[in-house]
């Protein structure tokens, strides 16, 4: 952590994996650990997967009969990092991520009183895993759709692991998290939380 800057900063990850709890997943353990990388930079929070809620599709902030996004979305408002955790199916992420990105898109809509995004100010990262290859891919898809919607993005936001084409292997059935991975995660979370806290002491201007 930044001996000089002690800021408190709080974020949320959004876990894109298709199957709802209890079900052991690769994108929760990778956000989880994501997480703790980011609690040793002062960061807290905490993992939302998203398969557990009932997010309408939609492009609106309210798509109303019990969307569950409104509270999520309250959530990420109220935090200084968005961490989206998605598998890989087909190539692509998730379609799950594809549906968070969808209601993201309504924050191209919502300004505060200078005319900014709401969603300004905020840093976002992603974190992938997969059984083939596609990670960078995956990443730039997300990188674009969330810097579309207002947040900003630190070198090195992603980490990710891949495994060997054509195999069942999954990331959360390693014995243990592969050192490249780590590593990625550590600085995934040091540029992240740097950014983040800069963002926070000197906004971005009205435009």
């Amino acid at each position: 952590m930044d001996p000089n800057n002690h800021t408190p900063l709080r974020a949320v990850a959004l876990v894109c994996t298709l199957c709802p709890s209890p079900t052991p997943s690769g994108s929760q353990l990778l956000a989880e650990q994501t997480m703790a990388a980011l609690a040793e930079h002062g960061v807290t929070g905490k993992t939302i997967r998203i398969a557990d809620h009932d997010v309408k599709p939609g492009v609106k902030t309210d798509m109303g009969d019990g969307d569950a996004w409104p509270e999520i979305r309250d959530t990420i408002l109220g935090c200084d990092i968005l961490i989206l955790s998605t598998p890989i199916w087909l190539g692509h992420p998730s379609s799950i991520a594809q549906r968070v990105l969808e209601r993201l898109n309504a924050e191209i809509s919502e300004t505060d009183n200078e005319g900014r995004l709401l969603t300004y100010g905020k840093a976002a990262a992603v974190c992938v895993v997969g059984n083939e290859d596609g990670a960078h891919k995956v990443s730039a898809d997300l990188f674009q759709g969330l810097n579309d919607v207002g947040f900003s993005l630190a070198p090195n936001a992603v980490t990710y692991w891949v495994g060997e084409a054509m195999q069942g292997t999954e990331y959360q059935d390693l014995d243990k998290t592969p050192q490249k991975t780590a590593a990625t995660t550590k600085t995934l979370a040091a540029n992240t939380a740097h950014l983040a806290r800069r963002l926070k002491a000197a906004p971005f201007p009205a435009s």
